[in-house]
């Protein structure tokens, strides 16, 4: 006596949209891309991070005083201007602080190697992955 089994057809999920981490692999391809985090302002704390040759950790709560002083003073100024990037440009590295559109107080933060970097590319990979980070 054969059964015959029906086999319920997989189950697909309705979110197409890549991990963190994908996203953050994502945001490395950039040339003379070193490291990247998204951010939440309000604590310093990093919510996903990749790459290497910055102490991440340490910079990123500096990236989160300085988007918190920024936010503040806007704030105070009574302006409804929202932050598109702050800009950092040190001796052997620019920094990338994108605040994200839905989420203000959540951040990309990109640090390239200033001498193999393109500015331009760093804000488009950051601009990006608005779409793609979902917290």
């Amino acid at each position: 006596m054969d059964v015959e089994v029906e086999v319920a057809p997989a189950v697909e999920s309705s979110n197409d949209r890549p991990s963190l981490d994908g996203v953050l692999a994502k945001l490395l391809s950039f040339d003379g891309a070193m490291c990247v985090a998204v951010v939440d302002s309000e604590t310093g704390m990093i919510l996903g991070k990749a790459g290497s040759g910055v102490d991440i950790d340490l910079a990123a709560a500096g990236a989160s005083v300085i988007l918190r002083a920024r936010l503040g003073s806007i704030k105070a100024l009574g302006g409804d201007e929202q932050i598109d990037d702050v800009l950092i440009s040190l001796t052997s590295q620019v920094q990338i602080i994108h605040p994200l559109p839905r989420n203000p107080t959540i951040f990309t933060y990109l640090i390239g190697d200033k001498a193999k970097s393109s500015l331009a590319m760093a804000r488009y990979k950051a601009a990006e992955a608005d779409l793609q980070i979902q917290l």
